[in-house]
């Protein structure tokens, strides 16, 4: 079943999702600053939109709380 749902006029808070990243698929640069970790964690908005990079999930969950956003998982 395929379904349209908007979520963005229900929702009293944005929705973000919240998943790891690997170092190897980010861009150097990125990777330079990130030392001695072997992944980071994402903050995306629901277009798919890469809002943040932090070094730990719990972190991620407190940025999004934080800026008045609700926070779930992506695998």
């Amino acid at each position: 079943m395929n379904a349209v749902y908007d979520f963005k006029e229900n929702a009293a808070q944005p929705i973000v999702y919240v998943r790891e990243v690997a170092l190897e698929d980010l861009p150097e640069e990125i990777r330079a600053e990130a030392t001695g970790l072997t992944k980071l964690y994402a903050v995306h908005d629901a277009s798919g939109e890469r809002l943040a990079l932090v070094k730990d999930r719990k972190l991620a969950f407190m940025l999004a709380r934080q800026n008045d956003m609700t926070p779930v998982t992506a695998h």
